[in-house]
């Protein structure tokens, strides 16, 4: 299967943004890694944006492509997202997977510092809330029924709030797509399915698309 990639690129001023002061230098170190083997660039983007700023259009942009195309996002250098905790989070909440050209190993790394903090943090949620439960127990306070609190029906709740989720998420993916395609003419359901063919997006399952299958994510525009 042939791996796909969307580059991202960002610089912190206009200034540089328009000199290109700073994005030959990254666009080149995403060549260089990316040159040898096969493979498909879908999209590079380029953000003119602080890092310590949260309003990352283009990096959304960005996550949403790799998320509908099922590619990787590779960045140039780690701490052009290092310092974004918002990043971070969406792109674990996203599973969208990244590499960092200068630090391949960055994907696992982040990832794993993510998933100990968090870990501690529900550590201490945990015993919190037994030092309260076992606090009010003591008080005479009757607790839930052990029956609300089976692990096995909370998993396929959070279960089915997760594959939720995962789909409204590719909806407001893909809606501006499909929006954009109207715009440049593509009216009918089967069009718009051929331009998806096109474009390389696949459908919810993989594959190609359909008319019916269009049908069922379209949003008339308002």
């Amino acid at each position: 299967m042939q791996v796909q990639y969307v580059s991202y690129l960002r610089v912190s001023t206009n200034r540089q943004g328009r000199s290109g002061l700073g994005l030959e230098a990254q666009r080149q170190a995403v060549a260089d890694f990316l040159k040898g083997g096969t493979w498909r660039h879908v999209a590079e983007l380029v953000e003119v944006e602080s890092g310590a700023r949260d309003t990352r259009p283009r990096l959304i942009e960005a996550l949403a492509l790799c998320r509908l195309h099922g590619a990787t996002l590779v960045i140039a250098k780690l701490d052009r997202l290092s310092r974004d905790a918002a990043f971070l989070l969406n792109l674990q909440k996203g599973q969208v997977p990244f590499v960092a050209a200068d630090m391949p190993e960055a994907n696992e790394l982040v990832v794993g510092i993510m998933a100990v903090v968090a870990q501690a943090e529900r550590k201490m949620i945990s015993t919190r809330t037994k030092a309260a439960l076992a606090a009010a127990k003591a008080r005479g306070v009757r607790l839930g029924r052990p029956e609300n609190l089976c692990n096995e029906n909370v998993g396929r709740a959070r279960g089915r709030a997760a594959q939720t989720d995962r789909k409204e998420a590719r909806l407001r993916d893909l809606r501006p797509i499909i929006q954009a395609m109207e715009a440049e003419g593509h009216r009918s359901f089967r069009a718009l399915a051929a331009e998806l063919n096109t474009r390389g997006i696949p459908a919810a399952r993989g594959g190609s698309w359909s008319a019916t299958q269009v049908r069922r994510v379209w949003v008339p525009t308002t």
